[in-house]
């Protein structure tokens, strides 16, 4: 989306972002906060990257599960019929 004008990388390193919650979300966001003695935005970031790391990882897992299957394929076939 162009809108004829250009947004330096400073710009995007340091912008602040709304994020819209409902109640819920803002007392468990306080309570582990305060749990963890950390800001929101800390608990928001850890939240953030310890979600990604766990959805990378599912992906490759599940890759890598694939490629055995398909390069074993046979032996597997082989040893269920024991």
């Amino acid at each position: 989306m162009d809108a004829g004008y250009v947004v330096s990388d400073w710009y995007r390193s340091v912008v602040a972002m709304t994020l819209r919650i409902d109640d819920e979300l803002e007392l468990a966001l306080n309570e582990l906060a305060e749990a963890e003695g950390a800001s929101k935005q800390e608990v928001i970031k850890r939240a953030v990257i310890e979600r990604r790391d766990r959805t990378v990882h599912k992906a490759k897992v599940e890759r890598i599960a694939r490629e055995v299957l398909v390069e074993y394929a046979e032996a597997l076939d082989r040893l269920s019929k024991k």
